[in-house]
């Protein structure tokens, strides 16, 4: 990296800047960027002008250019290419990278973040760690050493840094484009030179500018090293004993450190380690322990075996690292693959019934799982365990395997079987008892062979963000089934939602309960849980966001039985939940209508008590405010089923509801409900009623926890 060829990009209009971005020259008069620094935010296309810095103050004058937009990426990658209008003749050339092997590597860029920024522009000096293992196909990873506090006014810390290229040792690797907010201005995302740098665009422009193509040469981590002794950790040096146990010969233990390294992709000639050394290897790649052992554990009898046992056992509290090897992650990822592919929704529709008590990755709370989704549940199972009981002196059952094996129960054969033969081998690795994993084996037998319990409702809560003047909600939507349990499909840990985002989520809820086990083709039963404040929300009004080509977005309950609950009404839920049993029970074919003879609270509370005891269903009228008191009564008494019409002036407006037959049968009322709104929205111009409808489940549905905030994982522009 040479800090002379540092850009400093600002564009926008003739007559003043609009964005500021970093970038590097990478020939006389080529300089290298990300494409939306170039761009315009409100229209995506370029601005018309381009004033461009060449240098870094540590190093001498800076040379300003103004400059065109040469190149970008034919497949919309985030990179382009400017030419400034002079030569800025510097010695030496750009040498480009591309990473290799699966150990981290340091990490080097210059740049202009806003949180550099004083009077001017300064640079800042990024450094980090580049995991190989994290992101994606075409992104990097850069775990920032230095790094902001994340801003107050929710602008980017890191914005301005974008387009800075980014070297591991000498050569350039990357580009950076995004701030993944949810790592706290700790992460930033690169676009990898090997995903443009042989573009055909590209290798001509630099063979015209500088001679010759860019050639990517392979960049590997340095192989790790012990500390010197006095400096080793207690931790290190228990590790490091084990390892004698096990590899008493030196070079018995040099050719598999050797072996390891060359699977970690490391260069190893002349590499030597001692047992030190290897403890070091271990501890920097997080599924090299697991490589080391997988082949010599299987082979192992006697003390040896035991040996090992105790090694993957302990090493994960001495030297955290991952349950599989390199190799048995990538065969488990294609093996799952393969079943997505099959059965998209065996995945997670697995994971809860094999792990009902488990804090499941967010992922496998997802109705559509990708590669990425894959690999970050696989992740994320392989620190739990499956908390049942195994043998005495034996490991316990990791959770991973419990599912695999609940998946191949259901998988299709072959692939069943392969996975089966997967997690014994994992088994028969780790020292775990056959007979545990019998047990689990035949658990998933059990429930692939027992029909899913249907489900009865989807259950939106909702709570309104009070942190935001706009009308944003916290939502959480689980499916409730016939059984008492039920599946999470949108966390509530996420940001806020407009209406129309929430309509949208709630309508991939439903296309996901529908392609459920048993379900049939039928209305979608939709419960929306609200406080007591929410009981004022027009919910079955919202309307999904997002444009169609062909059906304008129709209210959702016009689409769905969209029915209010508010369960945490009174402190005393018991004596309550007994009063809405007994009505159910009792009270299915009695309705209390109210009229002005029933205008005090009072009077409706004294009725509830005596003659309309056991009522299911109150039909409400009157005036706003005392509808409102006069549900709060019918609420905390029990009462199971209350309609009225929320845009109502009085009692004179009871006649509106009268086109719901609101005294009809019990159970065809949603239906009737469903109907009436549908005919609402096809004629807006009728003056109609606008119904709420309260209906607690017979039964129990699960109980609503708390709502909180927090960032979504997610990429933003870096600048």
């Amino acid at each position: 990296m040479d800090p002379r060829r540092l850009a400093l990009i600002r564009s926008g209009t003739d007559d003043r800047p609009h964005r500021v971005g970093s970038g590097y020259l990478i020939t006389p008069r080529l300089v290298l960027t990300a494409r939306h620094v170039l761009e315009d935010r409100a229209t995506g296309l370029p601005w018309p002008a381009f004033r461009v810095r060449i240098g870094h103050h540590g190093y001498g004058e800076t040379t300003a250019a103004s400059a065109e937009l040469l190149w970008q990426h034919p497949d919309g990658r985030d990179v382009a290419l400017l030419r400034i209008d002079r030569d800025v003749d510097l010695s030496g050339t750009v040498r480009w990278g591309r990473p290799v092997g699966t150990a981290p590597l340091s990490y080097r860029g210059l740049g202009y973040p806003l949180s550099a920024k004083g009077d001017t522009r300064d640079p800042e000096n990024l450094r980090g760690e580049l995991p190989p293992l994290s992101g994606a196909a075409d992104r990097f990873v850069l775990d920032q050493g230095p790094s902001p506090v994340p801003r107050a006014d929710e602008k980017n810390a890191w914005g301005g840094a974008s387009g800075a290229a980014i070297f591991c040792g000498d050569r350039l690797v990357g580009v950076v484009t995004q701030e993944v907010h949810s790592y706290g201005a700790r992460r930033l995302i690169a676009l990898p030179a090997r995903t443009f740098a042989q573009d055909d665009d590209f290798v001509s422009h630099l063979v015209e500018h500088a001679g010759t193509p860019p050639e990517l040469g392979t960049v590997g981590a340095p192989l790790p090293s012990a500390p010197p002794a006095a400096e080793r950790t207690p931790a290190e040096r228990e590790l490091a004993g084990m390892l004698d146990t096990l590899f008493p010969d030196r070079a018995s233990r040099i050719g598999h450190a050797r072996d390891l390294a060359r699977e970690l992709e490391y260069e190893t000639d002349g590499y030597e380690p001692t047992t030190a050394d290897l403890v070091a290897l271990l501890k920097a790649h997080p599924r090299a322990l697991a490589s080391l052992g997988a082949a010599p554990a299987r082979s192992a009898t006697g003390p040896v075996r035991t040996a090992w046992t105790q090694l993957f056992a302990r090493a994960r509290v001495l030297a955290p690292g991952s349950l599989l090897s390199t190799d048995e992650y990538g065969s488990l990822l294609d093996l799952l693959c393969r079943v997505h592919e099959e059965q998209p929704r065996l995945l997670p529709r697995a994971a809860p019934e094999a792990l009902p008590y488990a804090v499941l990755p967010e992922s496998l709370t997802r109705p559509h799982l990708g590669e990425d989704d894959l690999r970050a549940a696989i992740h994320g199972l392989e620190e739990l365990s499956d908390s049942e009981s195994v043998p005495e002196g034996t490991p316990p059952v990791p959770a991973l395997l419990r599912l695999v094996e609940y998946v191949a129960a259901s998988a299709a054969h072959p692939l069943g079987d392969e996975l089966r033969a997967w997690s014994s081998a994992i088994a028969d690795r780790l020292g775990v008892h056959a007979g545990a994993l019998g047990e689990r084996r035949d658990d998933a037998n059990r429930w692939a062979k027992r029909r899913s319990s249907p489900v009865t409702r989807v259950v939106m809560e909702v709570e309104r963000d009070t942190a935001t003047a706009e009308e944003r909600y916290r939502c959480r939507i689980l499916l409730a089934r016939e059984d008492g349990s039920y599946r999470v499909l949108k966390e509530s840990e996420t940001v806020s939602k407009t209406p129309g985002e929430a309509a949208r989520a709630l309508g991939e809820a439903v296309a996901t309960a529908r392609q459920e086990p048993g379900q049939g083709d039928h209305v979608p039963w939709v419960t929306v849980v609200v406080d007591r404040s929410g009981l004022d929300l027009a919910v079955d009004e919202w309307r999904p966001e997002g444009p169609d080509d062909i059906l304008a977005a129709w209210p959702i309950g016009t689409e769905y039985h969209v029915s209010l609950s508010c369960p945490d009404l009174v402190a005393d839920r018991t004596v309550r939940e007994l009063d809405q049993k007994r009505r159910w029970k009792l009270g299915r074919s009695s309705t209390l209508t109210t009229s002005r003879t029933h205008g005090h609270g009072g009077h409706l509370r004294m009725l509830l008590g005596t003659e309309h005891r056991d009522t299911a269903r109150v039909v409400l009228h009157g005036p706003a405010d005392q509808r409102k008191s006069s549900l709060m009564i019918c609420l905390a008494l029990g009462v199971p089923v209350v309609l009225w019409d929320r845009d109502a002036d009085g009692y004179e407006d009871a006649d509106r509801l009268g086109g719901l037959a609101p005294d009809g049968g019990l159970d065809a009322l949603p239906e009737r409900v469903r109907e009436f709104r549908s005919h609402s929205a096809a004629h807006p111009e009728e003056r109609r009623a606008r119904p709420s409808l309260v209906w607690e489940p017979d039964g129990r549905h699960p109980a609503p926890e708390p709502l909180h905030l927090r960032d979504p994982w997610r990429g933003t522009h870096a600048s």
